[in-house]
């Protein structure tokens, strides 16, 4: 049996699917149940140290057991056994999986491929005999499955929902077998905080109907971005590698009016390289105002991460926004160094090499950039048909772009002197 919880943010679709796997566990003697997530961290973090000692704690208060936090298995009084994994290390994946299980849990399947839950689903095999009222019964083999609805394209929406083989595009034979259920944040009002929900209806429109409504959200064709890739490479826990190199970039609109709304926002990103050889979006401080505003935001990024450039985008003038940081206050009379790029291409095509990157986890957000990744998820490979002008998006992909110079042959940086503004060791690198 396969049942799905689907639905919004802090709904408790972890908690109750955790509560039924304890439940399992102490039903049947020597059983072994496993919950597995895309990455170690994140399930050692969110299940082994939050949620399965919750459970414990509220609804199983008399039930001792032991937790082994060396290989990160519960064991309980009747010799059942819960194994918390990740599918990223090779290592500690052929440790989980070289047992057989009565319950596998998936959480957070929106970052699983297909491919992974395969070969999950191969240790689903475990003989669990137990006794009821003095009768033999055997433990049904059930997986369980959670996640947060990314787009259409997602294989869970292909099983669940169209009963379909994402592989072969073919009607599953036992479709009888896969069960889903919704549980939105309205549906735990009674544990979150008041403000929670009001969060929720705030954010963008894509965001809000994931996160809010618990709803499948419709993919562009050919969409460069998709939920289900953002969260793969999510960096939401652990501890960050040190940066050995720091890039702000700067999409400007060209306004110079500081008060109107209706102008479009300056892009503002900070992104590092850690020294893992992965990219990282450390910030979004992208804001709607004039170029003494926006130039402040720079320059103090600039210094407060001890960043190595600036990049700007020459389309509305290098010379300005060069000038705009030169003249914003230097610290302890540092130079900032400033670069400008040119663009010689559509916005498409220029995002299409970060997106390749970005899918091969080799650039990762450290947590949520709710606006910014709403217009990534805007870009496809026939255009860009968000609702609104990538201004986030578009500083972010310069940025790795500079970042990123050998896998990211284009647009090509330059260094430029304006005519008006070449003071000797002003801007310029």
């Amino acid at each position: 049996m396969h049942v799905a919880l689907e639905g919004g943010s802090r709904s408790g679709k972890t908690f109750l699917i955790v509560r039924n796997v304890v439940a399992r566990a102490l039903k049947a003697q020597r059983s072994r149940h496993a919950i597995l997530r895309f990455r170690f961290n994140h399930a050692k973090e969110s299940i082994g140290m939050d949620t399965l000692p919750k459970v414990m704690e509220l609804c199983f208060p008399e039930v001792r057991y032991k937790s082994n936090r060396a290989d990160w298995c519960f064991t309980f009084p009747n010799q059942s056994e819960i194994w918390i994994g990740g599918l990223d290390d090779k290592e500690r994946s052929e440790k989980v999986l070289g047992k057989e299980y009565v319950s596998i849990y998936l959480n957070e399947v929106s970052q699983l491929q297909w491919a992974s839950r395969n070969i999950a689903l191969t240790r689903l095999a475990q003989h669990c005999p137990y006794k009821l009222n003095g009768v033999e019964r055997i433990l049904p083999l059930k997986m369980y499955y959670d996640l947060n609805p990314p787009n259409k394209s997602h294989w869970c929406y292909q099983v669940f929902h169209k009963g379909i083989d994402p592989d072969s595009r073919k009607p599953l034979k036992n479709k009888e077998n896969y069960a889903y259920y919704k549980i939105n944040p309205v549906d735990n009002i009674e544990n979150l905080p008041s403000e929670y929900i009001e969060t929720l209806k705030n954010l963008p429109e894509r965001m809000r109907k994931r996160f809010l409504d618990g709803e499948y959200g419709d993919s562009a064709p050919g969409a460069l971005w998709t939920d289900d890739s953002l969260d793969k490479w999510r960096f939401d826990g652990g501890e960050l590698p040190d940066m050995q190199r720091i890039v702000v970039s700067v999409d400007p609109s060209g306004s110079g009016d500081d008060e109107n709304s209706g102008n479009d926002a300056i892009g503002i990103t900070v992104l590092g390289l850690g020294t893992d050889g992965n990219g990282y979006l450390l910030e979004d401080l992208t804001l709607k105002a004039g170029p003494a505003k926006w130039g402040r935001v720079v320059t103090e990024a600039y210094d407060r991460w001890d960043a190595d450039v600036i990049v700007g985008e020459v389309n509305y003038g290098g010379a300005m926004v060069g000038y705009v940081i030169d003249t914003q206050p230097k610290v302890n009379g540092r130079k900032r160094n400033f670069k400008v790029v040119t663009a010689t291409r559509g916005k498409s095509i220029r995002a299409e090499p970060v997106s390749a990157l970005h899918e091969q986890g080799k650039i990762r957000h450290v947590g949520r950039f709710n606006e910014l990744e709403e217009e990534l998820c805007g870009f496809t490979d026939h255009g860009y048909v968000g609702s609104k002008s990538p201004n986030r998006a578009d500083a972010y992909i310069w940025g790795f772009t500079e970042m990123f110079p050998r896998l990211v042959k284009e647009p090509k940086s330059q260094i430029i002197i304006p005519r008006a503004y070449s003071r000797p060791g002003s801007w310029m690198l």
